[in-house]
């Protein structure tokens, strides 16, 4: 059974490795939301640099998550130093799952305070795509899908929440979204 692949991208208002108390609270918040995610049930694993050092993206060992790469539009820094985004890469084992792990809990609390973290955006933060159960996506793919998404709109290739995609690549839906939810409007303004 093909697994869900997610991507996430945002750019922060200042960068990763800025002392002041905003940041500090946002990696805090972060390290908390992975620890429940990673206990979500549908949650299969997410890319993880081999080092681990905070704030080092682009020059850290990704494994078989691949090259770290950024969509075109990130327009900020690219060193430890300089870098001001949030990012993430995902596997599920269906739309609920993640649509739970998402808009409950302390994730959804995240959501919440985005906009004192992050640059409202132009451009989509979040793609999903149908990968094979013994695949795993890339930066790379990650990247394509959302910009993708961005210049074509939710398809079979690149979706979202709102407007999602079974494998087999016949439109589908989550319970509690479509136009008149609550979270899907946060999911919009996301």
């Amino acid at each position: 059974m093909p697994h869900l692949a997610l991507y996430t991208f945002g750019v922060l208002k200042s960068p990763l490795a800025d002392p002041t108390p905003l940041t500090r609270e946002f990696y805090a918040m972060g390290e908390a939301v992975y620890g429940t995610i990673g206990r979500q049930p549908g949650y299969l694993g997410r890319a993880e640099p081999a080092d681990g050092a905070p704030g080092v993206l682009f020059d850290a060992d990704w494994g078989a998550w691949g090259e770290f790469a950024v969509p075109a539009w990130y327009g900020k820094g690219h060193t430890p130093e300089t870098t001001a985004l949030a990012t993430t890469l995902s596997l599920w084992t269906d739309l609920r799952p993640a649509f739970d792990a998402v808009y409950t809990g302390l994730h959804r609390e995240a959501l919440r305070r985005r906009h004192d973290w992050f640059e409202r955006a132009e451009h989509p933060n979040y793609v999903f795509w149908w990968v094979p159960e013994d695949a795993i996506p890339t930066w790379r793919d990650g990247v394509s899908r959302l910009e993708h998404l961005d210049a074509h709109g939710s398809a079979p290739h690149a979706f979202t929440f709102r407007d999602s995609f079974a494998p087999d690549g016949t439109p589908t839906a989550v319970s509690g979204t479509g136009p008149e939810s609550d979270r899907v409007r946060a999911d919009k303004d996301a």
